[in-house]
């Protein structure tokens, strides 16, 4: 049967060996090479040996990680969570917890700033919802597409989002546009919050934390760091000042994570961090006499929308246990280095033309004429038996992109996806 329409559901089982035939034949043929080093879309990193026993293990064990009446769970989160602070340079302000990407970290975190905002202009949004705020404006330059969707999840609406001027042919945004915004909003009585990028889809371009964080000592609003994959340049000394100027991420008040990106654990699994766990148990408390008392340190069920979810901490935790800060810091500059040279090898190519300098892992780049989404599909689907890339638009521009993550990625695959490159330009 093909694999696009959907059988009719078994009235009698095959057994585990007929169901295996049957995925073998339907299905893994349908699968993309999703961990492989050549899958350069998206921001996707791989599963490290590491990781990928430590999810085997989360399964067979099923343990119930948001309760701690099951204690075993919650306390290995705990020591996961301190872990990953200290990867990012975070101090024990912040507090973590695990969710499901990045999507859904940044949703957590601005519902904190809601809650913030609301206790700011004396109402509690938690249980007078979002309409007694008043107005709201969210700033950003180059804002994920996740924090619109956040937005309206949350009753604030798409529309409170405000695009602010980024500096000139870059992605990070521009400090004195940003201070302009918040003077009109200040001027209007709106209650703002400020989204920093950390490492922006296109460019992987980073805002100056440092002018951000100035800003903040005129200006009242909740910070909230998108470092979905940019918290990584933490672990690599040349590139840490990214994420480290005037405070750095710990100066903020919440801070987004992927760690199915960088850290190379298996989907789905990210982290928001906050200052304010107090705000965060204020919006998603569930009141409930068999989940016990709320205490001083909440449970995982307390602390975002989720009621149960699976141990998303154990794959992270063998990661982490099984290479330390070494083993992941020499991944993410394996990855950074092979960014360069393929964005070397793109320059050099007569046929395409880099968008933007290759700042930490992501090359964006285009055809050097005749520029269209319709001949990038053509040339992103003649290289699709050597590498995936996926398209987007880039300052009004039609491009492909290259994200490099997966803990398998060397120099030489890299210089196989610029050979494939060069190849595939002679069929367009």
């Amino acid at each position: 049967m093909p694999v696009g329409e959907p059988a009719p559901p078994p009235e009698r089982g095959s057994g585990l060996h007929g169901a295996l035939e049957e995925f073998t034949a339907r299905w893994e043929p349908a699968f993309s090479s999703s961990t492989g080093p050549r899958y350069l879309g998206f921001v996707t990193g791989g599963t490290t040996p590491a990781a990928l026993a430590g999810d085997w293990l989360a399964a067979a064990w099923d343990q119930n990680p948001m309760n701690s009446l099951d204690p075993g769970g919650p306390l290995l989160e705990r020591e996961t969570l301190s872990w990953l602070r200290a990867l990012f340079g975070l101090t024990d302000a912040h507090h973590g917890v695990f969710v499901s990407g990045a999507t859904m970290s940044n949703t957590t975190g601005l519902a904190v700033a809601r809650e913030w905002l609301g206790e700011r202009a004396g109402v509690c949004v938690a249980e007078d919802g979002a309409a007694a705020l008043g107005p709201v404006r969210v700033l950003s330059g180059a804002a994920h597409s996740s924090v619109a969707k956040a937005l309206s999840l949350l009753g604030l609406g798409r529309g409170a989002l405000v695009r602010v001027e980024t500096l000139p042919g870059r992605e990070a945004v521009d400090p004195a546009a940003l201070e302009s915004a918040l003077r009109e909003a200040e001027e209007a009585g709106a209650g703002c919050v400020v989204v920093a990028n950390l490492g922006t889809v296109d460019t992987a371009d980073f805002d100056e934390l440092r002018a951000l964080l100035a800003l903040r000592e005129r200006y009242r609003f909740w910070l909230h760091a998108d470092a979905a994959f940019g918290a990584f340049a933490a672990l690599s000394p040349r590139h840490a000042h990214l994420v480290t100027g005037g405070g750095g991420l710990d100066a903020a008040d919440s801070v987004c994570v992927d760690l199915h990106k960088w850290l190379n654990v298996p989907y789905d699994s990210a982290v928001l961090f906050t200052r304010r766990p107090d705000l965060q148990a204020a919006v998603f408390r569930n009141a409930a006499a068999y989940l016990g008392p709320l205490g001083e340190n909440p449970d995982g069920v307390h602390l975002t929308p989720e009621n149960s979810r699976r141990l998303r901490a154990l794959a992270a935790w063998f990661t982490l246990r099984a290479y330390g800060r070494e083993g992941h810091r020499e991944i993410v500059e394996r990855c950074v280095a092979c960014a360069h040279r393929l964005g070397a090898a793109v320059e050099a190519l007569p046929g395409l033309r880099l968008l933007a300098p290759v700042r930490l892992n992501v090359v964006c780049f285009t055809l050097a004429r005749d520029a269209t989404g319709e001949r990038l599909a053509r040339l992103a689907e003649a290289l699709a038996d050597e590498v995936f890339l996926t398209p987007t638009v880039h300052a009004g521009t039609p491009a492909l992109r290259a994200a490099f993550s997966n803990w398998r990625t060397t120099e030489a695959d890299a210089d196989r996806v610029a050979a494939a490159l060069a190849h595939a330009l002679h069929s367009l």
